[in-house]
């Protein structure tokens, strides 16, 4: 059974070829149990690695390697994490689904090139964070504005190595939504402390991530 149809298999493996430059790859945490949809993601980002050359895939449980979720400080799964030349702090957790599966071909195009497509005015303002920065992104799969939430927060990340954003899937995570009394997607949480709902412009969503 596949994730993917195969004209979008076609589709994506188009996009793959005419834009990756460098290698990525693709650190996915599971577990056998206890997890939804542990295994259609896993199913997902098979698909994606198996259409080019330039995508690696490791799997590793949470579990078993315990040490290895600690150092990418993964606690909860399904975790996706992208990286490229550079160990970025681009994750995802729960399925990149729906709408989402845009953000994250998109995440690996832009990985692969190492740099984001952020406008030139603002990336000053985004190399100036020097303090560790945590950026979640609630988001469902069926919403579609979280994407642009997702991706600038992604896009950030790429850009400043102290900055980590999470895609959190709020139906995966209810827990984690109650605690953040999440109401309305996308809903973005910096560092515990600065929060606001919707997909802003990109200048907008940056100065709330420099109040925090």
């Amino acid at each position: 059974m596949s994730i993917l149809r195969e004209d979008l298999k076609a589709k994506v493996s188009r996009i793959f070829t005419e834009n990756l430059e460098g290698e990525v790859k693709i650190r996915y945490f599971t577990q056998e149990f206890e997890c939804e949809f542990c295994k259609e993601t896993r199913m997902l980002l098979e698909e994606l690695a198996a259409l080019s050359q330039k995508i690696r895939l490791e799997v590793y449980d949470l579990v078993a390697d315990a040490e290895k979720a600690k150092e990418f400080g993964v606690d909860k799964i399904p975790a996706t994490i992208l990286s490229g030349k550079e160990e970025y702090k681009v994750r995802y957790f729960g399925i990149p689904s729906g709408y989402e599966f845009s953000s994250l071909i998109e995440d690996i195009v832009d990985v692969s090139k190492g740099r984001s497509r952020l406008p030139p005015h603002l990336l000053s303002k985004v190399r100036s964070i020097s303090k560790p920065l945590h950026i979640q992104v609630f988001v469902t799969p069926t919403c579609p504005y979280c994407p642009k939430a997702v991706r600038i927060a992604h896009q950030l990340a790429i850009e400043n190595l102290n900055i980590t954003a999470d895609m959190v899937e709020s139906i995966e995570f209810p827990q984690l939504a109650n605690r953040y009394s999440v109401m309305a997607v996308p809903k973005t949480v910096i560092n515990d402390k600065v929060e606001f709902v919707g997909a802003l412009p990109e200048e907008q969503f940056i100065d709330y991530v420099l109040k925090a």
